[in-house]
């Protein structure tokens, strides 16, 4: 994989990954920015939550599952008055919609992507981030 970064000017950036998208990345007028993109540490919780949400919504496809919305809710916590303010703690809430889901296989997906697929929670995870997962299914 590779990606590039280019400055923009200020603390703006806009970051091509690979395959070719694009995405600004920028900080809060308090810090320089003119806040046109996510910060860079919610671009790692964007990252993460997608990483997840593929591999969720993967495995219940594999599993016959007629999924038609999967939402990821994350929320955060970030070292307090340390600086790197690394993360700290990070929940993934999985909202699964569809028609006739059965909740073991929801329950199955979300811990097959947090113990074995998903990448980017995983390396966090081995860095010493606390990852809690929960999820809610929903009739279509």
């Amino acid at each position: 994989m590779q990606a590039t970064i280019r400055w923009q000017g200020n603390v703006c950036f806009e970051a091509e990954s690979g395959s070719g998208h694009t995405i600004l990345i920028d900080g809060p007028p308090d810090h320089g920015g003119e806040n046109r993109g996510p910060r860079p540490m919610e671009t790692l919780l964007l990252g993460m939550g997608g990483c997840a949400s593929f591999d969720v919504v993967h495995i219940l496809r594999k599993s016959r599952q007629d999924i038609t919305d999967c939402r990821c809710e994350i929320q955060a916590e970030r070292a307090e008055d340390e600086v790197p303010a690394v993360f700290t703690r990070i929940h993934l809430h999985f909202v699964v919609t569809g028609n006739n889901l059965k909740e073991n296989q929801v329950r199955r997906a979300v811990e097959l992507s947090a113990e074995k697929y998903c990448s980017a929670s995983i390396m966090l995870a081995r860095a010493g981030v606390e990852i809690t997962h929960s999820y809610d299914v929903e009739a279509a």
